[in-house]
């Protein structure tokens, strides 16, 4: 086992299966995909600590455990669609990737895009789209998702994301001011919205509104 892979390991054992994430093929994405190739240099290492690290731009990417929280709630089989607001780093992006069929993902700051684009297509997928823009309007013409991440946390769930989940679909997002977040599940079933406060979370707001993209 290299020298990455062994760290990799120890973070998913430490961090994650030691909490409440059990889905094999989350535990086998965070296993796989290395975190440090999506931190600048001068950070990568802290890049296997349970600990969200900035990224540039004000924006950060998030901590091992979070990812693999969010990600798990979303239940992925690897057949679906999914809309991620908030591209960042690219590192939630390539996790998605590697468990769903498509992914379709917009970023407010396009240097970040850019530099996201290049290194999860240098891990091979093949299967994101991307996109700079307010991610608070969602993708439309690409609608319905059967899921929808956010790493970015407004104060309410923005309208548009509700309308483009598909019936059955699950969202999740975090939902807040900075004195105080939760991370929200909104499972969209039989024309019914189910809303679950799961976690308590401290994600950067959410860009957009009357703010064009940088």
């Amino acid at each position: 086992m290299s020298a990455v892979s062994e760290q990799l390991d120890w973070m998913v054992r430490t961090q994650l299966e030691s909490r409440d994430i059990r889905d094999p093929r989350v535990l086998e994405a965070l296993r796989t995909i290395d975190r440090a190739r999506f931190i600048p240099t001068s950070l990568r290492g802290m890049a296997y600590e349970d600990r969200p690290l900035g990224i540039g731009h004000g924006q950060t990417i998030s901590q091992p455990y979070m990812v693999a929280l969010m990600t798990q709630s979303l239940n992925l089989e690897g057949t679906e669609r999914v809309l991620e607001i908030g591209t960042g780093s690219g590192y939630q992006t390539a996790i998605l990737a590697a468990l769903a069929a498509k992914v379709y993902t917009i970023e407010f700051v396009a240097p970040l895009l850019e530099q996201a684009r290049e290194t999860v297509s240098s891990l091979g997928y093949t299967n994101v789209e991307y996109r700079v823009g307010n991610g608070r309007l969602g993708w439309p013409e690409a609608a319905p998702f059967d899921c929808i991440l956010c790493a970015a946390a407004a104060e309410d769930v923005p309208q548009p994301w509700i309308e483009q989940l598909a019936d059955p679909g699950i969202l999740v997002t975090p939902v807040g001011s900075w004195e105080g977040q939760w991370l929200v599940k909104i499972t969209k079933e039989g024309g019914r919205q189910i809303h679950q406060e799961f976690c308590p979370c401290r994600f950067v707001p959410l860009l957009g509104g009357d703010q064009k993209p940088m």
